[in-house]
């Protein structure tokens, strides 16, 4: 069947086409755009953006034509070729694209009356750009500035990513010898309306589990040979889903003594376990997961508004996720994040400002806000779609102010595809209660070991060279391709090997 696009993108002379379309959607956000690489505008698309670029004797003319709706404009900007003055320069430039971008950019920021807080920057790691500038010698003011500069950065999110950063420059340097480990428990009670995660309900996977966690304790013992064979030290153990806690005690207890048994955690600086929804919390699964010797879990009620909770599909109350959060306390765990989101549907400023101060009367040593991230293009979108932008980016600047005044510091940040004003998310900490593998999963300066269905191994070597192995997505596949997938672990043996003979010991300092 043919789709009818509201949107054209239109590439001519140029292959720039994943950062013009990145700049797009700043603008015009959660659309699918019809790509024509051919340079044609298409005659039964009412919206087109059309860039080009066109080489003459000494430069290089980037052009933005676009047709939205009644409106029309058509812009151009040239670039000298400093170089080679006397012979055309090469359009496969980085600072081509970057002018192309800028211009579309700009004329866009103009049609729609909208400046995007995070300007021209598309990545989802605004930290590392920062942390780089730091590294090559530039002062705190030098590298926002530089920054600000090429990217059009709004001064409070520029603050917030130079604040991040300072936090996580002395926690950064590592051994190349210390990992991450990634256990991934990939089941939750229900599926919330706005998950993207790889993630099943007990209702249809309930049958899985126990042959899951069977071979998800074989994937660990597996590893635990491979990081014995290398030499390599846990650094932190991160077990995720899903909700971990979705399993039995005696389930939990399994996966954690295999955890125990094959690898070395006893010199590890953190073991998370993501305990997660309020129906999943129960006293016997807060003492295994203390006795088998984590030390950090996360309680994360998203919002304490109850018709909002019911609105996203949750089984609990708000009343219930505060009581889970006593029990932890109260059974002596000392290091408690809990996670919220701006911009959930059915909630308002004032039922997520009513959120964030009750969670911060309750003092968890960790709070992560992130912004919602739509699946759909129709997702919470329509006529009100600027005045809801605006009101979850209100939510946001809310933490930014309110959780430092009370003590807590942001310590890692990202952003998502699709987030929802192309804001972001922010893990802020009370001082010392940094989570490590939140910080360097988010740095990819550390190599992460990945177990169970859809994680992934990600291998970082001397060069910056990134490789990752990824498992499974669905469970009956983890489950009935479990040999098969475990042959990708020779892969895995293989760069390690050549980790080593490169020099593997040369730690980053």
């Amino acid at each position: 069947m043919e789709q009818n696009y509201e949107y054209a993108l239109v590439f001519r002379n140029h292959s720039y086409g994943y950062e013009v379309q990145a700049t797009a959607k700043l603008f015009i956000p959660n659309v699918r755009f019809l790509i024509c690489e051919d340079g044609e505008i298409p005659e039964n698309v009412p919206n087109y953006i059309m860039t080009s670029c066109e080489k003459t004797a000494n430069a290089i003319t980037c052009d933005v034509e676009i047709q939205l709706g009644t409106s029309r404009v058509k812009r151009s900007c040239g670039i000298l070729s400093t170089e080679h003055p006397t012979t055309a320069p090469d359009v496969k430039n980085s600072e081509v694209e970057y002018a192309l971008c800028r211009l579309l950019y700009e004329t866009l920021r103009e049609m729609t009356d909208y400046t995007p807080p995070w300007g021209l920057l598309t990545g989802i790691r605004p930290v590392r750009k920062v942390i780089q500038l730091l590294e090559d010698g530039y002062t705190p003011e030098e590298a926002a500035r530089k920054l600000q500069e090429r990217f059009l950065i709004s001064d409070e999110k520029m603050q917030l990513a130079l604040d991040t950063a300072l936090i996580q420059q002395p926690i950064l340097p590592h051994s190349a010898k210390e990992i991450g480990l990634y256990i991934s428990i990939p089941f939750c009670p229900t599926r919330c309306s706005y998950c993207s995660f790889v993630s099943h309900s007990m209702d249809s996977a309930m049958q899985l589990i126990p042959d899951y966690v069977e071979y998800l304790c074989r994937e660990i013992e597996i590893l635990g040979g491979i990081i014995r064979r290398y030499g390599l030290h846990v650094q932190s153990v991160y077990i995720g889903g899903g909700t971990p806690t979705s399993i039995s005690a005696p389930q939990l207890r399994q996966v954690m003594e295999a955890i125990r048994t094959h690898i070395d955690i006893a010199s590890a600086r953190e073991y998370t376990v993501e305990a997660g929804r309020a129906d999943t919390i129960t006293e016997d699964k807060l003492r295994v997961i203390q006795e088998m010797g984590a030390t950090r879990i996360s309680v994360n009620p998203q919002t304490l508004q109850d018709s909002v909770l019911e609105a996203i599909g949750r089984r609990h109350t708000a009343q219930q996720a505060v009581d889970a959060f006593l029990l932890a306390r109260k059974l002596g765990f000392d290091d408690i994040n809990m996670d919220l989101i701006a911009g959930l549907p059915t909630d308002t400023y004032e039922g997520f400002a009513d959120t964030l101060q009750r969670v911060m009367a309750l003092e968890p040593d960790s709070i992560t806000v992130h912004t919602l991230t739509l699946k759909r293009a129709a997702d919470l979108y329509g006529t009100n779609q600027k005045q809801h932008v605006a009101q979850v980016a209100k939510m946001a600047e809310l933490s930014a102010a309110a959780l430092p005044e009370h003590g807590y510091r942001p310590y890692y940040m990202y952003r998502q595809k699709n987030t929802v004003g192309n804001l972001e998310n922010v893990g802020y900490a009370r001082e010392g209660k940094e989570n490590l593998y939140n910080i360097l999963i988010m740095d990819e300066t550390q190599t992460i070991l990945g177990a169970g269905c859809a994680a992934s191994t990600k291998l970082v070597e001397a060069n910056g060279k990134i490789t990752r192995v990824h498992n499974y997505k669905f469970p009956y596949e983890y489950i009935n391709r479990f040999d098969k997938l475990m042959e990708k672990k020779h892969e895995i043996e293989e760069i390690l090997q050549r980790m080593q003979e490169g020099g593997m010991d040369a730690a980053k300092e």
